[in-house]
């Protein structure tokens, strides 16, 4: 239950972002879902592998990097997702940073994220 929960969280804050940047557009609320399970998905699985791959150039930027994988994780969803749509990486950067302030905010205000 606690996953659909956050599942909608996220797809709610990727609607907000979207709305709030112009690089960023999605169809409709099934599409944020979507996008929400994927971004979910990717970053249990493709993101750790990344992080490990990249090791030595985090370290050089001292974690700055993991910025660039996060923006590399929405353009990866926005390749497989149709109706999601990023206009190029900044705008990727900016919704991955945007988008994770917003997943915390819902949290907080939902009460999703405290251990009971």
């Amino acid at each position: 239950m606690n996953f659909l929960i956050r599942t909608l969280l996220s797809s709610i804050a990727v609607i907000i972002v979207s709305y709030l940047l112009p690089g960023v557009e999605v169809d409709s609320f099934l599409v944020a879902v979507i996008v929400a399970v994927l971004l979910s998905l990717l970053n249990m699985t493709v993101k750790p592998v990344l992080i490990i791959l990249t090791i030595p150039l985090t370290v050089f930027t001292l974690g700055l990097f993991l910025l660039v994988i996060n923006a590399l994780i929405i353009m990866l969803a926005d390749g497989v997702v149709p109706g999601f749509e990023v206009a190029g990486f900044w705008w990727a950067l900016l919704f991955s940073l945007l988008l994770s302030l917003t997943n915390s905010l819902l949290s907080e205000l939902s009460g999703t994220d405290r251990k009971s």
